[in-house]
């Protein structure tokens, strides 16, 4: 087997002898009686009030779905940011010693956006940024925010 692979492997013995010794020391060290008050359900410090299955204002989700689309937008600057900005292929490959630069220069060249796309990509951005910000000032505008 090549050594390639070797950290892989590693981790996954490490990442299961966890799983295993924190299933066996739960089992030694954890509590074993069992009372009518251990067995109660748990609600954030406090004794239940009311079912289970009860009703949330319609606000919970509009604050659940704002949230997410703006984790959404994360998920899309992020990478975008990255390849935005990654360093041009001359640069980098003069940089480097002129074996290297060779071997590399192909896997440089298919990294980030192409340099004539840049400013195009960029305004894009800024145009997905500005149709989310003015969402979010029409949800604050309607009152997503306000829990009442």
């Amino acid at each position: 087997m090549d050594t390639e692979f070797a950290p892989i492997f590693l981790f996954i013995i490490v990442a299961i002898f966890t799983a295993i010794s924190m299933i066996v020391l739960s089992a030694i060290l954890g509590p074993k009686k069992k009372t009518v008050v251990k067995q109660m359900p748990y609600e954030s410090g406090m004794d239940p009030i009311g079912d289970a299955r009860q009703r949330f204002d319609v606000r919970y989700y509009l604050v659940a779905i704002v949230f997410l689309l703006f984790d959404v937008e994360l998920l899309f600057l992020y990478p975008w940011a990255v390849a935005q900005w990654s360093a041009p292929t001359q640069v980098v490959a003069e940089a480097a010693e002129p074996v290297k630069a060779v071997a590399t220069a192909p896997a440089l060249a298919a990294a980030g956006i192409p340099r004539e796309f840049r400013n195009f990509v960029f305004f894009e951005i800024i145009v997905f940024v500005v149709i989310l910000a003015a969402a979010y000032a029409y949800a604050w505008r309607k009152g997503v925010f306000e829990w009442r």
